[in-house]
């Protein structure tokens, strides 16, 4: 099997540095991001990682097969009841969470679980899910997802009434998935990142947090 050569200024491209991506962070990456309970900070890593807002830049641009985000959410906070067309993994590296699940988008969840420190789940297509940081502080999660296309459609399916509750504070998205903002978006957006970023800051491991 052959191979292209692959320079060391390439493989540069190809590191991501966690104090640079820290800064990367979209508060509002979905229409429930704005929901309270819902707070979070989310970061693509590679590819969209799932996204409603157009304005996320992934930190690695090159092809892979898989697609790798993660999120930084306030204590009882996390995303609400959804679903997507393909398969989510989560790996928990802080605090405790709760996970949910359903197969009817408007019942209670059929089940639940709870992860700690390394624990990971794997939540298949079509399952309606939502979680939340158990812990008093910051907790952060890694995300590994499938590949799919951006705006291409629905992504993801929020249960009705969560659509309901981020249209009263004027979020939507439009059939292919993107997000339609409100027109005071960005005052949305800079007091959410307020609350958020110091959350973010202090829930950083301590090499990580160094300048």
């Amino acid at each position: 099997m052959t191979h292209s050569h692959i320079t060391p200024e390439e493989m540069q491209k190809r590191v991501v540095r966690f104090s640079e991506l820290k800064e990367r962070g979209i508060p509002l990456m979905f229409i429930d991001s704005i929901i309270p309970r819902h707070y979070r900070m989310n970061f693509a890593v590679i590819g969209d990682t799932a996204a409603e807002n157009p304005d996320f830049q992934p930190s690695l641009t090159q092809p892979h097969k898989f697609q790798i985000g993660m999120l930084n959410a306030p204590p009882g906070c996390g995303p609400a009841y959804h679903t997507h067309d393909y398969i989510e993994l989560f790996m928990v590296l802080s605090g405790r969470w709760r996970f949910y699940w359903g197969n009817d988008a408007e019942n209670p969840p059929d089940g639940e679980t709870f992860l700690e420190l390394w624990d990971m789940i794997s939540l298949p297509p079509g399952l309606w899910r939502g979680f939340e940081n158990l812990s008093a502080e910051p907790a952060w999660l890694l995300a590994v997802l499938e590949p799919h296309e951006v705006f291409a459609g629905k992504d993801p399916y929020w249960a009705p009434q969560i659509t309901r509750q981020a249209a009263q504070y004027g979020f939507q998205a439009d059939e292919r998935g993107r997000m339609v903002k409100p027109a005071n978006y960005e005052e949305l957006r800079q007091r959410v990142a307020a609350e958020l970023l110091p959350g973010v800051q202090a829930s950083l491991p301590k090499s990580a947090s160094a300048p």
